[in-house]
């Protein structure tokens, strides 16, 4: 992969500091798709296919994709965003079925939240499965409130998806002046 896809080459200070001991985020590349992949169709009844996550990581400048690494795995979750203008757009989060319900979705996002912040973003959005009441927890938990419904979004089964928003991103500590490069 490119070495500009690493994080961006002004990375604001502090988004990595909330990180346990031997946990770290790493820009998603091609030796993680297979591990992505197998996380992707546990957790989506209509998965991203290879190809899509190949898309995402090859659209320098808008797209990011990170993985979550912790002792125990090599890949424990991922996430993949889009960076436009003044906002963050999450376009697909999942974690390993074994590390779900141990902080490693939160730590993750937290993560790209302070990272787009550190970016210039200053809100974020996402869209989530009106029954995925988990995730919808987590979300509020961070700060995210709904804000509209797209009727019969997903397939598979069919179904309304939640637009949720979270209007206020705080900068991490030393980000000011920091911009996507």
């Amino acid at each position: 992969m490119d070495e500009n896809r690493r994080l961006p080459t002004r990375e604001p200070v502090g988004v990595h500091e909330s990180l346990p001991p031997g946990w770290s985020v790493d820009t998603m590349e091609a030796p993680d798709l297979d591990d992505v992949l197998a996380i992707e169709e546990a957790s989506f009844t209509n998965p991203w296919t290879r190809q899509m996550f190949q898309a995402e990581v090859q659209n320098v400048g808008i797209s990011y994709g990170y993985v979550l690494r912790t002792p125990g795995w090599s890949v424990a979750a991922f996430c993949t965003i889009w960076v436009v203008l003044d906002e963050i757009h999450i376009n697909n989060v999942a974690v390993r079925p074994e590390c779900r319900g141990g902080g490693v979705g939160r730590m993750l996002l937290e993560f790209v939240l302070r990272l787009g912040a550190g970016l210039g973003a200053r809100r974020a959005t996402l869209e989530v499965r009106r029954s995925n009441l988990a995730a919808l927890k987590l979300y509020e938990r961070l700060g995210f409130a709904i804000a509209g419904a797209r009727k019969n979004y997903y397939a598979n089964p069919v179904e309304d998806a939640l637009i949720l928003w979270k209007e206020s991103l705080e900068r991490p500590p030393g980000s000011e002046g920091a911009g996507a490069t």
